[in-house]
């Protein structure tokens, strides 16, 4: 019994070696990266991390990033970029200390990282052991996660605070929360900075050839602005930066009897008060337009969300409410009664997917837009990929490619 104690010892002394050698590897890796970045938030993570990124490699600065949203990259100093691999396709926050021991191999200026951890305690462990972050953003403050952050905004708005740089810089686009986040700047000794909007004009917001956000611009703007790098040559950077695969788009496709389809993949978008305001912002600039449907993706494990989508089922007035997933009910019952008999139930996760899209494509008309909301993975994924195998509409009006973006939070 003695000598089986005796190899338990060593082994923990074995592992805490181990651990204080990685730690300090991981501390050194850190050390070689003068600026670090940290977005947190509730949209649009990825989009800044890409548009900080960009600005700041405009301004000559070598600058590694790292997303982690619709499909999680590494963003090498030249812009080009691969997936990040995740044993057994997992996400975990302990992959920070592999990105970062990879981008400090390049002896970068600036490293500008998502936050992947949703739990408060490991927001905090994220910026106070794996990041140590000089300047964090928080984009904004929305609904989502509360399981894990707390049922109401303010309590999501304490929880995101604790990935803020304690004696560092915070930049925020959030206004309603801003006096939450700034009680809680101040208690961590970090300056908190709004980043205005109002300052993004819409013909700076021309210069991307995808949709973007004042809110996403300003923020990459004013980090770019604490780096150094002055405003005109941080917007050629940033028109210059790749967007993320989930940014908002709009395809055109011809459907089955030569009718023409715009489609909008709003499934990034997943709480409601973004989807709508999404939504909202492609009909006005006219990227999509009514007869207006919708396509909710329904999952198991997101019952709530679900919900909500089929809540705002008024406030965006569609012609038709396509249900796909499971369990389809939890969003066509919190359509209310007016608008349910709009409706359509594609027939769950387990119908196959040509037949629900051949149902889903014979319900629209002659000329329509769709746009899919709720969340992506499950039936969302398949209905992508059968739209993916429509021919395109190339008889568009080219004038609808030169519209950009009003104002419009992230």
């Amino acid at each position: 019994m003695l000598f089986l104690y005796c190899v338990l010892l060593a082994c923990c002394a074995i592992m805490l070696v181990a651990g204080i050698v990685e730690q300090r590897r991981h501390f050194a890796s850190l050390h070689r990266i003068p600026n670090r970045v940290l977005v947190n938030g509730i949209r649009g993570k990825s989009s800044i991390t890409r548009l900080c990124a960009g600005a700041l490699r405009g301004g000559g600065l070598t600058t590694v990033a790292k997303t982690t949203g619709t499909a999680a990259r590494f963003i090498h100093p030249d812009a080009t970029e691969e997936p990040v691999y995740r044993k057994f396709g997992i996400a975990n926050v302990v992959e920070q200390i592999g990105i970062v021991r990879r981008a400090s191999a390049y002896r970068p200026d600036a490293l500008v990282m998502e936050c992947m951890a949703v739990m408060p305690a490991l927001q905090e462990i994220n910026q106070s052991k794996l990041i140590q972050s000089t300047i964090g953003v928080l984009c904004n403050v929305r609904e989502d996660h509360v399981a894990e952050m707390g049922p109401t905004l303010d309590d999501i708005a304490r929880s995101l605070s604790r990935s803020m740089p304690y004696g560092g810089i915070c930049v925020t686009a959030e206004k309603e929360r801003f006096d939450v986040l700034k009680e809680e700047a101040d208690a961590r000794g970090c300056r908190l900075l709004y980043a205005d909007p109002d300052t993004v004009s819409d013909e700076e917001l021309r210069g991307f050839s995808w949709f973007t956000f004042k809110e996403n611009v300003a923020i990459a703007l004013l980090v770019a602005e604490l780096l150094g790098v002055d405003r005109e040559t941080a917007l050629r950077g940033m028109y210059e930066a790749p967007p993320d695969p989930g940014v908002l788009s709009v395809e055109r496709y011809l459907a089955p009897g030569g009718k023409r389809l715009r489609f909008a993949n709003v499934f990034a978008a997943n709480d409601p008060e973004s989807t709508l305001m999404n939504i909202n912002q492609l009909l006005d600039l006219g990227a999509v337009d009514r007869p207006l449907s919708v396509v909710i993706n329904c999952r198991p494990d997101r019952v709530e969300r679900n919900g909500q989508m089929g809540a705002i089922i008024p406030e965006l007035r569609p012609d038709k409410v396509f249900v796909i997933g499971h369990p389809a009910k939890s969003a066509i019952d919190a359509i209310p009664a007016e608008w349910r008999d709009r409706a359509v139930d594609l027939g769950g996760d387990h119908r196959d997917g040509e037949e629900f899209m051949r149902e889903l494509l014979g319900h629209l008309g002659p000329s329509s837009s769709l746009v899919a909301i709720g969340n992506i993975h499950g039936q969302g994924e398949v209905l992508l990929e059968h739209l993916a195998e429509l021919p395109a509409d190339e008889t568009s009006d080219s004038d609808d490619a030169d519209r950009t973006p009003d104002a419009a939070p992230a």
